[in-house]
């Protein structure tokens, strides 16, 4: 039922985007042609537009109001879970870039080997 309203929401918001599109701005807009009198007049099509798009605008709040009451009736979980999860067991010590990526043991670090005095500074 959601999935269903949900697109008959993307129908009715998409014809009501082009619904306003077509109607005559401050400027002339689109400017349909034809008689002077009749459906295809100027004046009757702007009065075609408006109460299509007031009807395309009220079903448009409708369908909101009815998704946003089905997604609430079928909504989550009724409780709220205040506490963490403190099970879990930590995880061994271990450095995480020691590690050897192509498997395997990891073979201890080489020391370096005593080297005589040589530096004067050492002293």
């Amino acid at each position: 039922m959601f999935l269903f309203l949900t697109i008959i929401q993307a129908i009715v918001a998409a014809a009501l985007v082009g619904v306003i599109l077509m109607q005559r701005s401050e400027g002339g807009g689109l400017g349909i042609g034809g008689s002077p009198t009749g459906m295809l007049s100027a004046r009757g099509a702007a009065d075609f537009l408006t109460r299509s798009t007031r009807w395309l605008a009220v079903l448009f709040v409708a369908l909101s109001i009815a998704l946003a009451a089905v997604a609430a009736s079928t909504g989550g979980a009724d409780t709220l879970e205040t506490t963490l999860d403190r099970s879990v067991t930590p995880v061994e010590n271990s450095d995480p870039l020691g590690s050897n990526p192509l498997g395997g043991s990891t073979p201890a670090p080489a020391t370096a080997p005593a080297e005589p005095a040589t530096d004067p500074l050492a002293q």
